[in-house]
């Protein structure tokens, strides 16, 4: 492969790139994020021979409370049929019925 060709195939690449769609960022942020402080630096070493930070009964009662929905969300996926024989191939299988009569028509 020669040198140009390579070149050229670098640039194609960069140019399909630029074309593509990124999400929104902004979509994402939690209200009033825009005009909170920005938090304050400190030294690494001040983090480091701190104190490890201690979960609450509140925090650690919200975090179960949210895996157990999670884990019961869970099952309930798990339970259903994704298969053959499922309602997606009943109506796959009428919508063809329903199109055949119609071209009979």
């Amino acid at each position: 492969m020669s040198f140009v060709t390579r070149i050229g195939g670098l640039i194609a690449l960069g140019l399909l790139a630029g074309c593509a769609q990124f999400p929104e960022l902004e979509a994402g942020e939690t209200p009033g994020v825009a005009e909170a402080p920005y938090p304050k630096l400190v030294p690494l070493e001040t983090l480091l021979v701190a104190p490890a930070p201690v979960a609450t009964i509140e925090m650690v009662g919200a975090v179960e409370g949210r895996a157990a929905g999670l884990r019961a969300r869970a099952a309930r996926l798990q339970g259903r049929s994704v298969g053959p024989g499922t309602g997606i191939d009943r109506r796959v299988a009428r919508l063809r019925q329903k199109a055949a009569e119609l071209r009979a028509q």
